[in-house]
């Protein structure tokens, strides 16, 4: 019943079909991709469950958020430097926006590029920001903690951009 013509492997004899095949259902190229996926991921997890076990496993950096910054930077590159190319992009524009006064995240020279870009602003985002800076100006500095080096940094950025728009 069982059996194949090398007696090495166990298969179902008479079950291939026409094409040579042992009756399995070719994939398409979607479904390969979902598949090698959830294999990867099973992989992953098995690695990551064996380090756990020897102690040799740490978890990653969040590198989501220095992709969205590095890609925001050069966003802002690309428009001060070569505008032909540049094309907008609403989630590069936000981060700068919502990062605009961590003098970290936005160095002192791509803030040069930033305030011009912010020349340009239009809308909402223009109200809205110019609302954030003048809050800062207003607030800043007002707490109960002293003036840090941080503080003074970014009222100096928010007059900057108050003075700007």
């Amino acid at each position: 019943m069982f059996g194949s013509s090398s007696g090495d492997v166990c298969e179902p004899s008479g079950v291939e079909d026409g094409n040579g095949s042992d009756g399995e259902e070719e994939l398409n190229p979607e479904e390969k991709r979902v598949l090698e996926r959830k294999v990867k991921k099973i992989l992953n997890k098995e690695e990551k469950k064996r380090l756990k076990e020897e102690g040799k496993y740490t978890k990653p950096e969040k590198s989501k958020s220095n992709v969205k910054e590095k890609q925001a930077l050069e966003y802002l590159t690309c428009w001060s430097e070569k505008r032909e190319e540049w094309k907008f992009n609403k989630n590069s524009q936000t981060w700068l926006l919502h990062h605009m006064f961590d003098s970290v995240k936005v160095s002192d020279a791509h803030f040069e590029g930033l305030l011009s870009y912010l020349d340009g602003l239009r809308g909402t985002a223009r109200d809205s920001t110019l609302q954030k800076a003048e809050a800062i100006v207003r607030w800043e500095g007002q707490g109960e903690e002293p003036d840090t080096a941080d503080a003074e940094k970014r009222k100096l950025r928010a007059k900057q951009i108050v003075q700007m728009l």
